[in-house]
């Protein structure tokens, strides 16, 4: 089966201005994108109030891994696509985490756990991965 939006033609900028507004109507109070040296969106940063005070997320695109998929796929891309992909994927699991929101199923904080940052703008999926986050022996 293909990767998801391999195909997509909506520009970058659309899928983040979608993104943004989603967080936006869910209680981000600060939206930020991150862009690499050569002025591509490269990830995106927001925060929102929890019962523990201000917090910052980031959801990254990882392009990269989309061009993998690709060359491992025998994907035949037009240029950007991998781009467009990425950031079409980002969109479409923000709106999902944004149903499942809405439904009262989970909370913001709760759904977006593993891309909450620490002062070094560090995910908590960097740090679990890295063994700086240890939740010890699971019970199994």
């Amino acid at each position: 089966m293909a990767i998801k939006n391999y195909t997509t033609e909506v520009e970058v900028y659309k899928s983040l201005g979608e993104i943004q507004g989603a967080l936006a109507g869910h209680g981000a109070r600060k939206v930020m994108v991150d862009y690499n040296a050569a002025g591509q969106p490269t990830g995106i940063m927001f925060a929102i109030e929890t019962p523990a005070g201000p917090r910052g997320f980031c959801l990254p695109a990882n392009i990269d891994g989309v061009r993998t998929v690709f060359t491992q796929q025998k994907v035949k891309a037009k240029p950007g696509q991998a781009e467009r992909t990425a950031w079409r994927n980002v969109r479409d699991w923000v709106m999902a985490q944004m149903a499942i929101i809405e439904a009262g199923q989970v909370q913001m904080e709760e759904v977006f756990l593993p891309y909450l940052t620490d002062s070094s703008g560090q995910t908590l999926y960097q740090l679990y991965q890295r063994g700086r986050l240890s939740l010890g022996p699971g019970e199994g």
